[in-house]
């Protein structure tokens, strides 16, 4: 099924996850493992990141460098494919414009409607570390809505040549993202807003928020999406807060802000465990809130948090 008739058809919060791939070399088995953690709790689709390759330097030794790329986290179409099957779980691979040029989307596009993964989740994507501002990969795109419309084109038979497809497998569907908080780059709210809009006028059907740790900040977020006449799903992403770093550390990665009584509170913990059980309690009380307000599914965030995430969802799945 469809993520979106997933959502839909769950009389309760649906329950949902993203991870990343593993590192190049290192196997799957962790991965594995986090799923096992957190099944027990019914997923009803789990989300696979995609990276960009990024340039790295090598001394050669003489005074020279050489400019190699590499792609740490290799790997999204493969991982989702083994999700699949051995989970019998629906996947949602990202689908990025950073680093990737439309013969390559094309491609993975390819792969996956081969595999029969038709869930996707559609991004821009980073900048990438070198850059100061975003830049296309060769004739890539700049924006997530150029990147649905090759999706579009392709759901329809046409290559991104304009040339006729053959032989067409089930259409993709796609959600995309969205920032209570305003994306980073956007010049103020009401134009985030917009750019939202014409996402689902593309096709979206769903979209998944940056993480947040205010509430109001997601509900006033969801009150202005529907006075401009956005309807789809606006699925809230979690992410429990769990060590002393972060609390420094998130808004400057995440461009979010921590609620005040958070951040006083988080003062008081002297160790990492500390930070961890504050954090399992301030989301627990999110997510509680959340529910009860109605939010169709909710989307936790993986990364450091696998058992912290365990522990939110024992108490309010």
């Amino acid at each position: 099924m469809k993520v979106i008739d997933l959502i839909k058809d769950t009389k309760k919060t649906a329950f949902s996850f993203e991870i990343l791939p593993p590192l190049k070399g290192t196997g799957i088995e962790k991965l594995y493992q986090t799923i096992d953690v957190l099944q027990e709790f019914d997923p009803k689709y789990i989300n696979i990141t995609t990276h960009r390759s990024e340039y790295v330097y090598k001394d050669l030794g003489n005074g020279l460098f050489q400019r190699n790329k590499l792609r740490r986290r290799p790997g999204t179409v493969a991982v989702a494919a083994a999700i699949q099957n051995k989970y019998n779980i629906t996947v949602v691979p990202h689908i990025l414009c950073s680093g990737f040029t439309r013969e390559e989307t094309e491609y993975v596009l390819l792969d996956l409607q081969f595999l029969g993964i038709t869930d996707l989740l559609i991004l821009r994507g980073d900048k990438a570390r070198h850059e100061s501002v975003f830049t296309p990969e060769g004739d890539g795109y700049a924006h997530a809505i150029e990147l649905q419309q090759q999706i579009n084109d392709f759901n329809k038979g046409l290559f991104v040549d304009g040339s006729p497809i053959k032989a067409t497998g089930t259409p993709f569907s796609y959600g995309v993202a969205c920032y209570p908080e305003k994306h980073e780059e956007a010049p103020n709210p009401d134009s985030d807003m917009y750019w939202l809009k014409k996402k689902m006028e593309m096709g979206a059907e769903y979209a998944v928020t940056q993480l947040f740790y205010d509430n109001r900040k997601y509900f006033d977020f969801v009150e202005r999406a529907r006075r401009q006449g956005i309807t789809i799903p606006i699925i809230p992403g979690i992410k429990p807060f769990a060590k002393l770093s972060q609390l420094s550390m998130i808004p400057k990665t995440f461009k979010v802000d921590l609620p005040e009584p958070l951040v006083s509170e988080a003062a008081r913990c002297k160790t990492d465990a500390e930070a961890a059980g504050l954090g399992i309690e301030w989301c627990v009380n999110q997510c509680k809130e959340l529910i009860a307000h109605g939010v169709p599914s909710i989307h936790f965030y993986t990364v450091s948090a696998v058992n912290s995430i365990r522990e939110v969802a024992k108490q309010i799945y």
